[in-house]
């Protein structure tokens, strides 16, 4: 089996979302939206692999708006296409971040800018501790999606929806790949401004992610694990 990962800016590697997949035994697959010497104009033409090619699709974050079709459009609204073509061929889409907003979007929500950033590790409520457990998890996003109808809630927090199912699919707020790495990556690329704008400390963030490494891995298996058992159904 073949899942293709879409990383969409170069700072975002699959991290251990991808290993676990590897683990089950899929081929992985990624492919990048926007290279390293685009990122300061992001709104680069892309064309996506076939969807015949893969058993699962996992769109994952991203540092624009899931809903700002004027700077990220030309690639946005083919990855929308791409998405909702899966949803049609009932291939399963593991949307993580602006991934689970395209797929809200996908399936007939909306994303809009939400009242405030979260950033940084947060617990939430969910109704499936077997799939989504209460974390904590990773926050990065000034975004919210709004569910359509074909879709089921199963997590959140006062802030915003933090998880949803529809069918063989999950979209998921946080960031459950996130490694010390990769956050230090984030921070190096506008990301250290952002974090001490919410007033917080980066270096006390990155501290806090090195300590919760081991324990955020073990929840982020069993997330991977669980969505291919129960929702993908395809181990």
């Amino acid at each position: 089996m073949r899942v293709l990962i879409i990383a969409h800016d170069h700072v975002s590697p699959p991290g251990p979302v991808a290993e676990r997949f590897r683990h089950h035994g899929f081929e992985v697959a990624e492919f990048l939206v926007v290279p390293e010497a685009d990122f300061p104009e992001p709104n680069v033409v892309r064309e996506f692999p076939s969807l015949a090619d893969y058993d699962v699709i996992v769109p994952m974050g991203a540092p624009w708006g899931a809903w700002d079709d004027d700077r990220i459009g030309n690639w946005l609204a083919p990855e929308l296409e791409f998405l909702t073509k899966a949803i049609a061929t009932d291939v399963p889409i593991f949307g993580i971040c602006f991934g689970g907003q395209l797929l809200a979007r996908a399936l007939g929500g909306s994303v809009a800018p939400g009242p405030k950033p979260e950033i940084g590790w947060t617990v939430v409520h969910t109704d499936r501790p077997d799939l989504v457990s209460a974390g904590p998890w990773f926050q990065f996003h000034y975004d919210r999606w709004q569910l359509p109808g074909a879709a089921l809630e199963i997590a959140r927090n006062s802030t915003a929806s933090q998880a949803f199912t529809n069918a063989r699919n999950l979209a998921v707020q946080f960031h459950p790949e996130l490694t010390v790495e990769m956050l230090t990556g984030w921070l190096n690329n506008g990301g250290r401004e952002l974090v001490i704008k919410d007033g917080q400390d980066p270096d006390v963030l990155l501290a806090h992610t090195a300590a919760e490494q081991v324990s955020a891995k073990e929840r982020t298996n069993q997330l991977v694990d669980a969505f291919l058992r129960d929702v993908a159904k395809l181990i």
